[in-house]
């Protein structure tokens, strides 16, 4: 797990390592164990590194074989990287480390682009090849690991996180309006290939892309899930899909504890992450460390769930650490948080995530994360409306209980200059909809969101609180291969006990039901989501701060009557409005964007 970098030039130039280095610099916290640069011509390669597997100096980056030709920058993990190796070396490679890094380099020569159809993991990587001058990049099926991308008059830049991009200069950072169309529609997701900034984009997650030394790109996606029935699974009683559920998790489980480093669980006290402790109980993990954080109650609204995740550690006796934030360091954090993110985040998880992996990473270095069981399995509510909708009738369907807002109240709020006439985030609900390979109005809303919304959401937040402190995060619910098991559940069984009931039944075998019936929880922040003190001023600042007012993106009136009551204005998902907008002023400003 690491950070990397790089500039490829395209008009004969030599490739700026200043810049290089620049960005390396804002990417040291991802990768606090050690840094490397390589520059060949028209190719500068950049890297910060986390030592988790090899952690000798052989595993550092930029990796270089000459025999075969090849450099690489690389972040992430590849789980099979041992049986990769071993097949490697079958067909007559020699390896002068012990890293997964190395094995993506000879994956790569071997199997040229198609190498990531044979990981296991999540990962970013950069390959250049020196006798044709190529580089290829690629991305994990789930976007675990991020990858931004900038061009310039002659170039292309990469980076780990956005703000490592900024701090190279030379990026254009005008709003895109269809991005902030998104952003107000989606609550804060802005769908790859887009940012919020105009002159910065991602590479989609599932792809390989290649650049030749002119500047022509192409893109290979290379998988896509299928959230339809399967002939291999027809006849499946409800007992034996528990079984196969179970057995796939468990074995998702197994592969994220590879690691020269110990692996702890962040535990929250939901079923999801109770579930990950109690099968690594059952592989036989004693002393496990686990993490779980919890703030104090503001307005009568709870900011804990230890009861919870007591029962699940003192069950499984695991090495259990109780976090307990005061309410002042969370507003402390808030700026530490903001900056951490490489696109602006409105969930209050965002902070969690951050005070969170800066307690946990004084003791570990790799944690196992929940995220991502609600999006594959059914989990949120507003799924048990979309059960049995018409084909004809999903988008709307899925708009009335996802979209924050309408497109014909979200041109009234915005700015004129940056409104869009047509409603481009229903546009692309319909695009994503209409794709082959689901069969249902909720198989379509589980693809969407386990593979759009998720992305630029729960996991990017995870990956960019937790990479702040030098901290590893996995997980396992995203295992592609769980993933696509259980893309072909039958939706009745995922929403049985109003939702993610397939999961809750099969994790009775396992974990104390106390917490399989219990109200869904989430990280709460409590003085965030109710807005006052401190945190309002905050917002209030930055929405009244002349950069906000010459930047113009939101009516000033719609300003002044979310100020005027700064927690009665939800949106469909009962977020609140005023922290959406000024979340985004705090970010832009906090990244001196203008």
């Amino acid at each position: 797990m690491c950070g990397i970098s790089g500039e490829v030039r395209f008009d004969g130039g030599v490739a700026d390592m200043a810049a290089v280095a620049a960005m390396c610099d804002q990417l040291q916290r991802r990768g606090p164990d050690g840094s490397g640069g390589w520059q060949s011509g028209p190719v500068a390669l950049g890297h910060r590194r986390l030592k988790i597997v090899d952690l000798t100096d052989a595993g550092a980056q930029p990796m270089v074989d000459a025999e075969l030709g090849l450099t690489l920058v690389f972040n992430g993990m590849v789980y099979n990287y041992p049986e990769l190796r071993a097949e490697l070396m079958a067909a007559g490679y020699r390896f002068f480390s012990t890293s997964d890094s190395e094995v993506v380099l000879k994956a790569y020569h071997r199997w040229g682009a198609a190498c990531v159809e044979h990981f296991l993991g999540m990962f970013a990587f950069v390959v250049v090849e020196r006798d044709s001058g190529r580089v290829v990049m690629g991305r994990d099926r789930f976007g675990i690991k991020p990858l931004y991308l900038s061009r310039g008059p002659g170039r292309l830049r990469f980076a780990s996180s956005l703000p490592a991009l900024l701090r190279a200069g030379g990026v254009d950072t005008t709003i895109d309006p269809v991005a902030l169309h998104h952003y107000m529609s989606f609550h804060a997701v802005v769908p790859a290939p887009r940012t919020i900034l105009a002159g910065v984009r991602k590479l989609p997650p599932a792809t390989v892309r290649t650049i030749e030394p002119d500047g022509r790109e192409s893109d290979w996606e290379y998988w896509r899930p299928v959230h339809s029935r399967r002939s291999d699974l027809a006849g499946l009683d409800p007992v034996e899909w528990q079984e196969r559920v179970l057995d796939s998790l468990r074995v998702a489980v197994r592969r994220r504890m590879v690691s020269d480093v110990p692996v702890g669980v962040l535990l929250s006290g939901g079923i999801d992450s109770s579930l990950i402790v109690g099968l690594l109980a059952e592989e036989g993990q004693r002393g496990l460390a686990t993490f779980s954080i919890g703030f104090e109650a503001v307005g009568g609204r709870s900011g804990d769930e230890f009861v919870y995740s007591d029962v699940v550690a003192e069950t499984f006796s695991t090495d259990h650490h109780r976090l307990m934030v005061p309410t002042a360091d969370v507003h402390a954090g808030l700026d530490g948080a903001i900056a951490a993110m490489s696109e602006p985040q409105t969930s209050h998880d965002a902070v969690a995530f951050y005070l969170l992996s800066q307690q946990v990473s004084q003791h570990v270095k790799v944690v196992q994360s929940g995220q991502g069981a609600d999006e594959v399995l059914a989990g949120y509510d507003w799924y048990p409306p979309l059960d049995g909708v018409p084909a004809d009738r999903a988008v709307d369907a899925y708009a009335r209980v996802f979209v924050d807002r309408p497109h014909a109240e979200l041109v009234r709020l915005l700015g004129e200059q940056w409104a869009v006439t047509e409603d481009v985030s229903r546009a692309f609900v319909a695009e994503h909809f209409a794709r082959p390979g689901a069969d249902t109005t909720l198989d379509r809303a589980l693809r969407l969101d386990s593979t759009i919304m998720l992305v630029d959401d729960p996991v990017k937040r995870v990956d960019n609180m937790t990479m702040a402190w030098g901290l590893e995060a996995r997980v396992p619910f995203l295992d592609h291969e769980f993933a696509e098991l259980v893309a072909a559940v039958p939706p009745e069984l995922k929403l049985m006990h109003g939702g993610k009931g397939l999961l809750k039944d099969a994790a009775r075998k396992v974990v104390p039901a106390a917490v399989i019936d219990r109200p869904k929880g989430y990280f709460p922040v409590p003085a965030i989501i109710e807005l006052q003190g401190d945190y309002l001023e905050t917002v209030r600042a930055a929405l009244t701060a002349p950069a906000a007012r010459e930047r113009g993106l939101f009516r000033p009136e719609f300003v002044d009557r979310l100020l005027a009551g700064p927690n009665a204005h939800r949106t469909t998902l009962g977020s609140n409005q005023l922290w959406q907008i000024g979340l985004l002023e705090l970010w832009l400003q906090r990244h001196g964007i203008s």
